[in-house]
């Protein structure tokens, strides 16, 4: 079996998970939708999700389950907090090998201090007691310095650490 993994970058998207679910059916287990813009990016319960274009990394990963994917054993949605665990996880062990010690707000949020610098969205679609596929939604604030005053508490990679290595969060 040949694993087809996908990383497709688009210039402008209304959003990474709307463009992963347009599009589930073409996409191989594990494909990635990345954009340098978003224009309607989301976040929990109807929550928008800002990002200025081309200094964050906005990105959808699907996964699909069950033999039909042939790499993912079948997951029921009992168990759905499991893919939550991962993905905020996984971004947490990304920020401590750039020395950024973060913290998770469960379920879908990330922390350094008591600033955000990543939001998580997954959209589970099931079929029977399973789940089918997911879509994880990641935005991770890397290179942005100036952020929209309604945001509450905004960080970013480049701004939890200065030109000395020291931790600024100003």
């Amino acid at each position: 079996m040949t694993k087809k993994h996908d990383i497709i970058w688009l210039d402008t998207t209304d959003s990474t998970n709307e463009e992963a679910r347009r599009n589930i059916l073409s996409l191989d287990n594990l494909s990635v939708v990345s954009a340098y813009s978003q224009t309607a990016g989301r976040g929990q319960r109807g929550n928008t999700w800002s990002s200025s274009p081309g200094e964050n990394l906005t990105f959808s990963v699907v996964m699909k389950y069950g033999h039909e994917s042939g790499l993912v054993s079948p997951l029921r949605a009992c168990d759905q907090f499991a893919v939550s665990e991962a993905a905020a996880l996984a971004v947490v062990d990304l920020l401590a090998s750039h020395d950024i010690e973060a913290k998770i707000k469960w379920p879908n949020d990330i922390y350094v201090s008591d600033r955000k610098i990543c939001g998580i969205l997954i959209e589970n679609s099931l079929r029977d007691s399973h789940i089918s596929s997911s879509i994880v939604g990641i935005g991770l604030n890397v290179n942005q310095r100036n952020f929209d005053d309604s945001i509450k508490n905004p960080t970013s990679i480049v701004l939890c650490n200065d030109t000395n290595g020291d931790r600024n969060y100003d």
